[in-house]
């Protein structure tokens, strides 16, 4: 096939989970709008050296999640941290953490959003309902090691949901 009718099937297919994607790792609308645009452009680029080696999904994720991660790295060298950091971090972005689902996902993609790669790059293919086996194919992760960040991630993140927002930072 060719690149154009490679790029073409690929947005058709996964065009919405692209859009989650960027919509996960920025914010601001006009930055997620221009990482989306980045993600596109970088995976027709790829095409031209897809040969088949790996499913047309995984590609287009660790194609969408590199650019992303890459593009991420750039703009926000300051605020990132660790996942062992995560748990120590005072909430400055917090949303109102009482009503609703939209507020819990706001809180959720904020908190997200202030890990490392890869643990981030982790959560949100795991959001997208990819198994521990994929995560590993296209994050170059051993399947044992995403299951465990996983399993760390959600927990953390499921006890700082739970907390009250002036509580954030008395976790441990």
């Amino acid at each position: 096939m060719a690149q154009d009718e490679l790029f073409l099937g690929a947005i058709a297919e996964f065009g919405p989970a692209l859009a989650r994607l960027a919509a996960a790792y920025e914010a601001d609308w006009d930055q997620r709008r221009d990482l989306l645009q980045d993600v596109k452009l970088a995976l027709w680029r790829s095409f031209a050296g897809y040969a088949g080696q790996c499913s047309m999904r995984t590609w287009v994720f660790r194609v969408a999640h590199n650019t992303a991660i890459s593009t991420r790295l750039r703009r926000r060298k300051l605020g990132l941290v660790s996942l062992d950091e995560l748990a120590d971090l005072a909430a400055a972005d917090d949303p109102e953490a009482t009503v609703g689902n939209a507020h819990v996902l706001a809180r959720l993609q904020a908190m997200i959003r202030r890990l490392k790669p890869p643990d981030d790059q982790v959560m949100l293919l795991y959001l997208e309902d990819q198994d521990a086996a994929a995560i590993a194919e296209i994050t170059g992760l051993s399947a044992g090691a995403v299951a465990t960040r996983i399993h760390r991630v959600k927990q953390l993140l499921s006890n700082r949901l739970r907390q009250a927002p002036g509580q954030q930072g008395e976790a441990a």
